[in-house]
Formats: C-alpha cells, sequence, structure tokens
C-alpha cells in the first residue's frame, strides 16, 4: 500500500508563493488519513459481524432441527456414554404365584491378579492353590511369573473366600465388586428357570444373561431398566413344587426308573402350578452341556417339555371323546374286542383277552387296543387329525421356554389307516408330557382349548371350544372309573375323586430303529376332583421297573400309578382342595371319593 506524504513538497511550495499556511495542508492529510483508517475499520467490523450473525443462524437452525427429530421419535431410556456404563448389571426378579423368590441378585465380588504389583508370587500361588482347591499352584504361579499384567481368577467369591484372599496381605491381588444371580431354593424347579451367567464383563461389573430357561425366554424384560425392577411372576407354586419334587424323586428311586417327569396344570387357565424333570441340577452351579452321548441323559434335558415320547393308550381318551362327540358311539355301544386286529401284515392285540365285545367305558377303562383302533376306523384319517391339531397335539408346546421350540411332535409321514388305528391308542405319534396335560385340560374343563402357559395370570379367557360340555363330563366320569375299576386302581386317594388314563409305550432304540423289549414309557394322566376337575396332573417314568414281586412289572398301573397318588395325596391340600367326607356316626368322619 502507497502511503501519501502529508506535508507534500509541490503542494507546500505553491502554499508558500501564495501566503498559504504550510501546517493546514499536513492537518488536511492527517486528517484524510484518518477518514480512510475509519472507513476500513468500520468495513472489517460489518465484515466480522455478518460472520458472526451467519454462524449464530447455522447453530440455531440446527439444535432446531435436531429438537424437530427428537420430538417425531419414539422415547427411549438415556444412556451413559462413560467407560463401563454400557454394562447393565441390575436383572429383576424371579417369583412364583404368591411372590416367593426363585431369583434374585447378590452383591458379591470378582478376584484379579496384577503380577506387576505382587509381591511374594510363590507364597500367593500356594495360598490361593489352598483357598480355592479347583486352582492349580504350578498353573498360577507360571501365570504371575509371566508377562501378563491382568489375570482372571475367580468370577465371583463368597464373603468368607474374600477374607481369606484378604488375609493373604499381597497388593497384587484385587477385588472387583459385581452382581451375580442367585438361586436360593437350589435345585427347586430348576429345569423352569434354567440359569444365567456372566455376558461382557469389566473390573466392577458384569453383564448378567439368561442361558436357559425362563431366564432366556425373558432377558430383554428381566434386563431392561424401564421395568424399574418389577419381578417376573410365574404361575408356578414353589410349595407345591417342592412336594412334586421330592415325591417323584421318591417315586424314581423305588422303580429303578432312569429318568421322571410331572406337570401339574390347571385345567381352566393352563397355568403350571408345578413342572418337574428328573434327573435336574443346581442353577447356581449350571453343568456345561454334554459333548457326548444322547441328550436325553443329560441333567440339564427337560423331559417335560424337551422330551417327545410315544405315551400309549393316555390317547384313548382322546378317541373316545372325538367319537363321542361326533355321535358315532356313547358310552353304553358295545364294540367288537375279537382278536387279534389284523391289517395287512400287521396285527393289533390287547394286553389279554377280554372278549369279544365291550362298552365304550369298558374299552377305556379295560384299555382294549383293539376296541379303541375300531372305534378310530370309524372316525377316519382326516377327523382324527383335525381334532388332535384343535388341541394343539400337531404343534410345539406355546409355554414360555426356549427349550419349548425343540419340542415338536413326531407324525406318522403319511396318514393311513394302519397309523389311524395305532394314534388312537398313543402308538406312531410322540409328544411332551405338557402337550399331554394340555390336551387332557381341554377335555375335562367343559371342552375349550387350553393353552399351557408358566406366567401368572390374574383373568383367563376359554380357548375354542373343541368338544362339547356334555362329552366332556362323560369322559371325566369314563376316567374316574379307570381308577374305581379299571387300570388305575392303585390311584386311588381317600377323600379325593381321581380319574385318568394309564399308558405303557415300548421304548424306541436310539439307534437302528425298532423297541426294547424290556423299557418302557411308563405314564399317568390323572384328574382331580373327577367330578368337577380343577388339575390335570401328568406323570412319567423312563425305564421303570417293580422288583417287589416275583416277576419284574414295568406297566404304569404298578409304576406311574402309585407315585401320581401320593402326590394327589400331598398336594390337593396345599392347593386348598378339601377332602370330600362321610358322616359316619356322632363321633368320627369318613373320607370318601366318589
Amino acid at each position: 500500500m502507497t502511503r501519501t506524504p502529508l506535508r507534500p513538497l509541490s503542494r507546500i511550495l505553491k502554499a508558500r508563493q501564495t501566503g498559504e499556511n504550510p501546517d493546514a495542508i499536513e492537518r488536511e492529510n492527517i486528517r484524510r488519513r484518518h477518514e480512510a483508517m475509519r472507513d476500513r475499520a468500520r468495513q472489517r467490523a460489518e465484515g466480522r459481524l455478518l460472520v458472526i450473525g451467519v454462524f449464530f443462524l447455522l447453530a440455531f437452525a440446527t439444535v432446531g432441527a435436531r429438537m424437530a427429530v427428537l420430538a417425531a421419535s419414539e422415547p427411549s431410556e438415556p444412556r451413559a456414554s462413560a467407560t463401563g456404563a454400557s454394562i447393565i448389571a441390575q436383572r429383576a426378579d424371579i417369583v412364583d404365584r404368591n411372590g416367593r423368590i426363585l431369583a434374585t441378585n447378590l452383591v458379591t465380588n470378582a478376584l484379579y491378579a496384577q503380577p506387576p504389583l505382587m509381591v511374594d508370587k510363590p507364597a500367593a500361588a500356594r495360598e490361593l492353590a489352598r483357598i480355592f482347591p479347583d486352582l492349580d499352584e504350578a498353573k498360577l504361579l507360571k501365570q504371575f511369573t509371566g508377562g501378563r499384567k491382568f489375570i482372571w481368577l475367580k468370577k465371583r467369591i463368597s464373603p468368607e473366600q474374600q477374607q481369606l484372599v484378604h488375609d493373604i496381605g499381597d497388593p497384587g491381588l484385587l477385588f472387583g465388586q459385581r452382581e451375580m444371580r442367585l438361586y436360593p431354593n437350589g435345585r427347586l424347579a430348576a429345569h423352569v428357570l434354567g440359569g444365567a451367567s456372566f455376558g461382557r464383563e469389566a473390573v466392577r461389573a458384569a453383564e448378567i444373561v439368561g442361558v436357559a430357561g425362563v431366564e432366556k425366554r425373558f432377558d430383554d424384560y428381566l434386563r431392561d431398566p424401564a421395568t424399574a425392577g418389577t419381578p417376573l411372576q410365574l404361575s408356578l407354586d414353589l410349595t407345591v413344587q417342592a412336594a412334586v419334587e421330592r415325591v417323584l424323586a421318591g417315586g424314581m428311586k423305588l422303580f429303578n426308573a432312569k429318568g421322571a417327569a410331572a406337570v401339574l396344570m390347571d385345567v381352566n387357565s393352563g397355568e403350571i402350578l408345578s413342572l418337574v424333570s428328573l434327573p435336574d441340577f443346581d442353577p447356581n452351579t449350571r453343568p456345561a452341556p454334554p459333548t457326548k452321548g444322547f441328550a436325553a441323559d443329560s441333567p440339564l434335558f427337560n423331559r417335560a417339555v424337551q422330551g417327545v415320547y410315544e405315551l400309549g393308550s393316555v390317547f384313548k381318551p382322546l378317541t373316545i371323546a372325538l367319537a363321542l362327540d361326533l355321535g358315532l358311539v356313547s358310552k353304553d355301544t358295545m364294540i367288537d374286542t375279537r382278536g387279534p386286529l389284523r391289517w395287512g401284515k400287521f396285527s393289533i392285540r390287547d394286553f389279554r383277552n377280554y372278549g369279544n365285545r365291550m362298552s365304550v367305558t369298558k374299552v377305556v377303562v379295560k384299555s382294549s387296543n383293539i376296541g379303541t383302533a375300531r372305534i378310530a376306523q370309524e372316525i377316519g384319517a382326516e377327523r382324527q387329525q383335525n381334532f388332535l391339531r384343535s388341541l394343539g397335539l400337531f404343534e410345539k408346546t406355546p409355554v414360555e421356554m426356549v427349550e419349548a421350540h425343540g419340542s415338536k411332535p413326531l407324525l406318522p409321514p403319511k396318514w393311513s389307516e394302519l397309523s389311524t388305528m395305532t394314534v388312537a391308542y398313543g402308538h406312531g405319534i410322540a409328544i411332551s408330557p405338557v402337550h399331554l396335560a394340555a390336551a387332557y385340560a381341554s377335555l375335562v374343563n367343559g371342552g375349550t382349548r387350553v393353552t399351557p402357559t408358566l406366567l401368572r395370570h390374574e383373568r383367563s379367557e376359554p380357548g375354542p371350544r373343541v368338544i362339547s360340555q356334555q362329552t366332556s363330563r362323560t369322559i371325566a366320569s369314563i376316567m374316574r372309573k379307570v381308577v374305581t375299576e379299571g387300570t388305575a386302581s392303585f390311584g386311588e386317594v381317600p377323600g379325593y375323586a381321581v380319574g385318568g388314563k394309564t399308558g405303557t409305550a415300548d421304548k424306541p432304540r436310539e439307534r437302528g430303529g425298532g423297541y426294547y423289549d424290556d423299557k418302557v414309557i411308563a405314564t399317568f394322566a390323572s384328574i382331580f376332583p373327577a367330578d368337577e376337575p380343577r388339575y390335570v396332573l401328568v406323570v412319567t417314568l423312563d425305564e421303570p421297573v417293580d422288583t417287589s414281586g416275583e416277576e419284574p412289572r414295568r406297566t404304569a398301573g404298578w409304576t406311574a400309578v402309585p407315585v401320581a397318588a401320593e402326590l394327589i395325596r400331598r398336594i390337593a391340600p396345599l392347593l386348598g382342595l378339601r377332602p370330600d367326607v362321610e358322616y359316619a356316626g356322632a363321633d368320627r368322619l369318613t373320607l370318601t371319593s366318589n
């Protein structure tokens, strides 16, 4: 930039010639220079103000746009972005129908080591191996003297163990507080609860995630902060569950069974008050899944839900109920039971010779395969399939457990007339005990479809009708006679009218096809009270054998029925059912079973 001199020589000389004051010329130039400087400063200031104004305008526009987006979006819980804050440790409790704790959280500590801070590594390894027998001293010392700076030692320890580690006094042994999942009742309801484990882990926080059962099925609900820790309430009754597990374990041992399952269900709501599978496990120390052998031999296998079996003659009431409802027979209709019943190269036989003719009621009471098969021929394959489908026996059970996804029934690949006859008495079709309990509940509750559930419901709406109320009453009365006159005579419980049906099915071989000659699945599906059914109890024993007599006895009447009777005797009072009594004089009452 060229600066103009304040006293230009040409103007000064001219001013002197004309007698003007040269200093006036300098003052005028100074004034003009200052005015030019002010003009430039004003332009710079105006430019800066314009830039700042545009910046604020854009900022307010951005904030306004963001506010509009937030206003139009769904509300969600805010999440802190600090390190470790994304690990959500809290998990809602699980309670039974009466609010008693089944699963909860407990604050505990994890144990870890920082070898660079350790003072006496050999002594620390020696003392840790003494406190925790599952830790190896030599392996610990190798880890401590290696190049690692951080080592997990135990994911959770008890307060007593923490104190013992603290007494070691090594600054390199540190604790990290965290929550763990606790099942205060141990093995009780183990298969229903399933268990939980740690997901993402940090030194002072660990994520608890469900690994099986309802813990996994409702994992999102249990971990959701929006639920404010509201417990998940199940339909189980803790007291009833304990009684069922104790009695079933005793029966399993008494009859030398390989496994056992029991399902107790409310016939009107479908609520499962007890679900037991044996052998079981402790969810506090859930074992690892098996890597060899058969999955069904593992204590993790849920026989009540995952196990699909040919359950045998317990299917007969389903067949008879359909025939009654279609008007094909009445309970007194006489059926041809001469045998064997031949179809092609196959023969259908009864357990013993029941004579040439029997009433429909006697067909169920005496458990005649031939009589049931002849009735099924009258029903036909299509109507039989439609009825079983309406009871939910063609689909996976909807009970709220992840294991239920593997409980799809096994159906005949081609539903021939022979299939119609054999399915009628429970062969050629495999279902789970939960399937069977729901089907029986639908038969005796007045004839409406029942959906099994593990959740507590204050109210339940009846499902679609599957049979008439009259047929429902009739089939319940027939099942009562199975106990009073038929194959389930050991099922009588004084004071409680028990009905039901036995089923003994040969067990299929795991490999190679065919059936074992000396292994069975024994089942008793019972209802009580039979005159106005409120509960269904299904008891299944895997490979039972009664060795108390001269010859081994494997049928359900000798094995599953006595176990179910003892169960009803124990749990009926717990369910609030009063026994029927008969007035027998001024000073005594007699228990009766109508």
